[in-house]
């Protein structure tokens, strides 16, 4: 029997509570979705679920909120989106500018030292472990271990352009798409088995009439988001000039937002180049820190861009020494609203021709390519991170100079172990980290404080 469609506030109730319980990152937000909209309560079927995020994991941005919103605009329309994406990310703002306060005016203690000094470790195991979880299922063929590899040679050894990376891999699907579309097939397209009670948005529902392909509607679709956007960055610039730092925060977040093919750990490196090199927002330390702070709060991983912007304006004292959190949850809101509004976009815009060629499977090449590519960027990622936290001394001109700090080492390989081999979640192994941490500096150890 086909379940009574839920009410905007019913549906308005669970985008709530998903905002609060989106732990594990893409995979496990998409799980917990999964569970809810497909299993329990039948919202939507398996295969347009699965349609659903195929489209999204196409997308440059967060492929779990993006899919949240996918299903929110299918059940209700424009509103019915805007809601669910927000309420994805809105939690994990608030969230994440509490801890960076906390981060920014208690982080020279030497108790928070400690927890920190044993969860950096967890990250660099973090990061390697999305790269074997992500490898392990995309790098079906030689040809696509040879892009993993060249991404990360591309960006390691000759420090080539993030997005230039990501175009590069493109071509190559386009290319490799016709001289060997074995290789580059998604396997992602594989429809449900199995025989499925039925759903309110089932697999022979018919398209919604808010969600058929129409011109004009999709032309105001581009013109509301552009005008949106524009004014938002004009705001900036009116009010504080384009070269001051929440306007660059405004344009240097919508650029990374267009370039986040494969999630948070894959744009983490153009970001570094930007926040941390370009700009002077953040340290690469710093960095680390809020990939730890993102790992432990709801929503989207990327929403450590809040951090950055949180910390930027701290740092920065983008309104005096006497507003600092004043300017940090400027500078985080102002990152969060130019990293995600794009996402909005291409959903609102994007959905009704998803939805009018749902049995087209073509066009998954560059996809396939891209996320092959993905794998080298996030290995690049986890050397970068290894370097700053197993060499704590180590300098540009001397890159292996200082001592080496085993015990993140040790820390290091008893995550990577628990996160691939034991398949623990995320969570329960940062905490075991941090109170390693607190053992070590209790112990005396010097590297803890």
């Amino acid at each position: 029997m086909r379940p009574a469609a839920p009410s905007f506030r019913e549906a308005l109730r669970f985008w709530l509570k998903l905002g609060f319980i989106s732990f594990g990152g893409p995979a496990g937000q998409i799980a917990i979705m999964h569970r809810e909209l497909v299993e329990r309560r039948r919202w939507i079927s398996e295969r347009r679920f699965l349609h659903a995020l195929n489209y999204c994991m196409v997308l440059p941005g967060p492929e779990a909120q993006q899919l949240a919103t996918y299903i929110g605009w299918l059940l209700h329309g424009t509103r019915g989106g805007m809601v669910a994406g927000a309420l994805f990310v809105l939690p994990s703002l608030f969230i994440l500018v509490a801890l960076s306060w906390l981060y920014m005016r208690y982080g020279d203690v030497p108790f928070v030292n400690a927890v920190l000094h044993g969860i950096k470790p967890a990250v660099v195991a973090i990061v390697l472990a999305a790269a074997w979880r992500i490898g392990s299922r995309s790098l079906r063929h030689p040809l696509l271990w040879a892009i993993a590899a060249a991404a990360f040679v591309a960006l390691f050894a000759f420090a080539i352009p993030f997005p230039i990376v990501i175009l590069g891999a493109a071509l190559m699907g386009v290319a490799g798409g016709r001289i060997a579309p074995h290789a580059f097939a998604s396997a992602g397209h594989a429809a449900a088995k199995g025989q499925q009670a039925p759903s309110v948005i089932d697999d022979d529902s018919p398209t919604p009439p808010h969600a058929r392909y129409d011109r004009a509607r999709l032309a105001t679709t581009f013109l509301v988001f552009l005008t949106l956007w524009g004014l938002a960055l004009a705001a900036l610039a009116a009010t504080f000039g384009w070269q001051a730092d929440l306007t660059q925060m405004g344009w240097f977040f919508t650029r990374a937002a267009l370039v986040t093919f494969g999630g948070a750990y894959a744009v983490l490196p153009y970001v570094l180049q930007g926040a941390v090199q370009d700009h002077g927002w953040i340290t690469a330390t710093q960095m680390i820190d809020g990939l730890a702070l993102g790992e432990t709060t709801p929503g989207p991983l990327i929403m450590v861009v809040a951090f950055v912007g949180f910390v930027g304006g701290w740092t920065k004292q983008l309104f005096g020494s006497e507003a600092l959190f004043v300017a940090g949850a400027m500078g985080a809101s102002v990152a969060t609203l130019f990293t995600f509004l794009p996402s909005f976009l291409f959903i609102l815009a994007g959905g009704p021709l998803v939805e009018r060629t749902r049995d087209d499977l073509h066009l998954t090449a560059p996809l396939t390519a891209i996320t092959a590519a993905v794998v080298g960027v996030i290995v690049n990622l986890t050397v970068f991170f290894a370097w700053h936290v197993f060499w704590p001394g180590a300098t540009a001109a001397a890159p292996l100079g200082g001592r080496v700090d085993w015990a993140s080492v040790a820390i290091a390989v008893a995550a990577s172990v628990a996160l691939v081999a034991r398949r623990l979640d995320v969570i329960p192994v940062i905490g075991l980290s941090a109170l390693a941490g607190l053992a070590l500096w209790a112990a005396g150890f010097q590297g803890a404080t």
